[in-house]
């Protein structure tokens, strides 16, 4: 291997980096200012300055014609922003996120952050409703930026109709609006995973979706003994109701008012199913029913026949054979907050207690047939970008994502800069990161660059080595350091 030029060997050794001193005062003046536009210029100026009374040659400052208006630097609250670090991390969430529902046979879909508002005014009583981020545009047409995905999924496969063939497997990670109180993990912008199952009435569905939060944590790190799920089923609440003869209309408002069990005091829940229209009876029958964590015991009080003990057997027999047994458990209070759930729901929390709802989902048979489609079985779940990162933090999980660059490549002279430039190309062209060093700068600060930007290799561009076709190369962490020709650069 041909020994390295002494003048760039110098420029290489850390040990030496203080003896160097690099004048680059011939350079004052880039050539490419002094041509004829801008001598006029400078000319003019000088003109204009001297009929003024100026200082001959001096250039006039330009005049303030409008005082500069401080902005607050701040996002909107409850928003944020994503500097590197931060986007780095968001990257990471979203490719396990996009890997996870690659495993599973998912495809990639996407909708507008502004919708119809239509689309998400339902039924009275939903905290989404009051929690819209809603206005009317220009054309005088109420609209919505989006605080959920799935009705967005809803109109999507309505439009597509009969020309997607059955089932439908799609899955997207976009960002959603709520105007909600702050609390830890809850924010007004939020980005959120979809998986959705179109097409499939069994609970096989369900199961495969559980399986995929379930194969997401455990990539992440996060175990059975950190999170586990809640899984119920509407049906149960249906059959109680059933029972006391309550009109099948009051279903989707009961349930909107259990939601909030673990909200509010017990005896403003009660007061707000009697308003509803729930007699006496019916109310402590149903409380009753919601306070059972065995499958076994509901199906003494409910019998075996029903729907919803055939179903949630059915889920608890598929949890064994997909491995995730472990992490579910039955809670008949997990009814979800959304009208349109219609079979099994369920919920993630995490163990300790200290976090909202990780995730939740369930089955929604009948939100097509509502928005005036076919009446096509469907599920899928929402989770959210923020409670995980919480999650994380609280485990110490959070994965180091450091910036990472194949390359740093700098040039010696203010003349080889073209030179550099082309280097950074070449190696670009075979798929390898480069910070090119853009102005001319002190060896001492392109070796604290590196550093930081954890670059593997230092290239340098060094006028004697470029005459003969090569360049300077230092492996960063080895200290190994050679020449090498430019067309043997990998």
């Amino acid at each position: 291997m041909p020994a390295i030029h002494s003048s760039l060997n110098c420029f290489l050794k850390p040990l030496f980096l203080s003896q160097i001193s690099i004048s680059f005062s011939k350079f004052a003046i880039p050539k490419q200012v002094l041509n004829s536009r801008n001598l006029c210029t400078l000319a003019s100026a000088d003109s204009a300055s001297s009929h003024n009374g100026g200082r001959s040659g001096a250039l006039s400052p330009l005049p303030v014609t409008e005082e500069v208006q401080k902005i607050d630097v701040n996002p909107p609250k409850g928003t944020r922003d994503f500097p590197p670090e931060d986007m780095r991390l968001r990257n990471w969430l979203f490719h396990n996120f996009r890997e996870v529902s690659r495993l599973f046979g998912f495809e990639e879909v996407d909708f507008p952050v502004l919708e119809s508002e239509a689309l998400f005014i339902r039924k009275a009583g939903e905290e989404i409703r009051e929690q819209l981020y809603c206005f009317e545009d220009r054309g005088n047409r109420r609209v919505a930026l989006r605080p959920e995905l799935t009705p967005s999924l809803a109109r999507l496969v309505i439009q597509k109709g009969k020309s997607v063939p059955l089932p439908l497997k799609w899955f997207t990670v976009g960002q959603c609006w709520r105007y909600e109180r702050m609390t830890r993990g809850r924010r007004r912008e939020h980005y959120q995973w979809n998986m959705d199952i179109i097409g499939v009435p069994e609970v096989t569905a369900e199961a495969e979706l559980i399986s995929s939060i379930v194969t997401f944590f455990k990539r992440i790190g996060i175990t059975e003994s950190d999170v586990g799920f809640r899984v119920s089923s509407r049906k149960v609440l249906q059959e109680v109701l059933r029972c006391h003869s309550i009109p099948e209309n009051l279903f989707g408002k009961v349930c909107i008012i259990i939601d909030k069990i673990e909200k509010l005091p017990l005896d403003l829940i009660k007061n707000d199913l009697r308003y509803a229209g729930i007699s006496e009876e019916a109310i402590e029958k149903l409380l009753m029913v919601l306070s059972i964590k065995s499958l076994t015991e509901l199906e003494e009080i409910l019998g075996g026949a029903g729907e919803a003990i055939a179903d949630l057997k059915q889920l608890f027999l598929l949890a064994e054979n997909f491995g995730y047994s472990d992490w579910i458990q039955f809670d008949a209070s997990v009814v979800r907050g959304l009208a349109y759930y219609t079979g099994i729901v369920f919920e993630c929390f995490d163990r300790d207690g200290k976090l909202r709802a990780i995730c939740g989902g369930g089955r929604y048979d009948r939100l097509l047939l509502t928005f005036g489609g076919d009446d096509i079985p469907a599920c899928g779940f929402g989770f959210g970008d923020a409670v995980i990162v919480e999650l994380l933090k609280e485990k110490g999980l959070l994965p180091e994502l450091d910036l990472q660059v194949d390359n740093i490549v700098c040039a010696l002279d203010y003349d080889l800069q073209g030179a550099a430039a082309a280097v950074a190309t070449i190696l670009r062209e075979k798929g390898q990161s480069v910070d090119l060093v853009l102005e001319s700068k002190p060896l001492k600060w392109v070796f604290k660059r590196a550093a930081r930007i954890n670059a593997q290799r230092l290239i340098l561009v060094g006028n004697t080595e470029w005459q003969k076709g090569m360049v300077g190369v230092k492996i960063l962490s080895s200290g190994e350091q050679y020449e090498i020709k430019l067309d043997q650069l990998e």
